[in-house]
């Protein structure tokens, strides 16, 4: 009896089976790696993330620090400001700069600074006399509505233009689609809304370029008021749509025509596939790691705002709130939306560094 149970262990497969190993805990069936290697691979994922997590965290103390000498370098006084148009006398004028705070050395208002980022207390507008952080939160919603709205429009249609252009390469839509895309990337945004507020504003009446909701004739009622907004948004978020819808045009075009002469295209067409579905499912999936990075590094741009497409339109969100606090200037307001900004690119640029990371092998053999 022991001699055939000898038997049949020398016999048995080198795998062993499932859950096969070598006695000490490593898996020899080739599915999946040694513990060492594992091991390996997890201290090489945590290095990559903490270089890029540092890398950002001294980004962002940078943006910080700017902050605070940025806009007091620009010039600019909020003094005469908020006094407007009236003559002050010398003593009003020291009031003013007291309760501003304007009237300490540089170095006491940096410290100060400095020790309300630990409190994360922002300061009050210098105009409104309300807490930066409520200005910036109510404008906000608008900003993600018309940016977002934008992004969709842009990414959804340029990629499937992009994708149909780069597979009829050489045909007329694919020279014609190139045209517009550069023809529109190429385009001032401040040019490009005023032509479309003359034609569609001006000449035609269709829509109306001012806010994002009208003052009267608008009845009570979810629906009403949402019509009503949308309305106010076809033209600034088809603006803003229009130069980034060229980007994604462009990339994907790019990607596809590298992708459309591969061997795994080849075979799928000699299994009997429609051109379409070859193209739908096989060759933009693998064409997709580009406008990838590119709606990621867009997203940190929701957050931002446009300055010139908000300001063009009148559009309530965080860019015009940005230009209208540079004309006085409005220095706690200002330093709080150069750091959200500045913050949410950095971020969206280190999601996509570690989205990388599990998309593309070859970030994995460089890190």
């Amino acid at each position: 009896m022991g001699k055939l149970s000898t038997t049949q262990a020398s016999v048995s497969p080198p795998g062993g089976g499932i859950g096969a190993g070598d006695g000490n805990g490593n898996d020899l069936d080739g599915d999946t790696p040694p513990r060492p290697e594992r091991s390996a691979a997890r201290r090489e994922l945590w290095r990559y993330l903490a270089g890029r997590i540092s890398g950002a965290a001294v980004s962002m103390i940078l943006v910080l620090f700017s902050a605070f000498f940025i806009f007091r370098i620009i010039g600019g006084d909020p003094v005469r400001a908020i006094g407007g148009d009236s003559p002050m006398t010398p003593e009003q004028r020291a009031e003013i700069e007291e309760r501003l705070g304007l009237n300490e050395p540089m170095a006491v208002q940096f410290w100060e600074y400095v020790k309300d980022l630990f409190t994360l207390d922002w300061g009050e507008s210098y105009v409104s006399s309300a807490q930066v952080t409520d200005l910036m939160w109510d404008r906000l919603p608008n900003t993600l509505l018309l940016t977002g709205t934008a992004l969709i429009l842009a990414a959804g249609l340029g990629i499937w233009i992009g994708a149909r252009a780069g597979w009829k390469q050489g045909s007329f839509f694919e020279k014609s689609q190139v045209g517009i895309s550069l023809t529109l990337w190429s385009a001032p945004t401040f040019w490009l809304g005023m032509i479309v507020i003359i034609v569609f504003s001006v000449e035609l009446g269709m829509f109306p370029v001012n806010g994002m909701r009208s003052t009267r004739g608008v009845a009570d009622g979810f629906w009403p008021e949402a019509l009503d907004v949308a309305h106010h948004l076809v033209l600034p978020a088809v603006t803003m749509a229009a130069v980034i819808y060229a980007q994604y045009v462009l990339i994907m075009r790019s990607s596809i025509l590298e992708e459309r002469n591969n061997d795994y295209l080849t075979v799928a067409r000699a299994k009997g596939l429609r051109d379409a579905v070859v193209r739908r499912r096989h060759a933009v999936p693998n064409a997709m790691l580009p406008t990838v990075t590119l709606i990621a590094l867009q997203f940190g741009a929701i957050f931002n705002g446009a300055l010139l497409t908000e300001t063009i339109f009148s559009w309530p969100g965080l860019g015009l709130l940005f230009y209208q606090a540079i004309k006085i200037p409005d220095i706690p307001l200002l330093q709080l939306l150069f750091i959200f900004f500045a913050g949410t690119t950095i971020l969206a640029n280190l999601l996509v560094d570690i989205l990388y990371r599990f998309l593309d092998p070859r970030v994995r053999r460089s890190a």
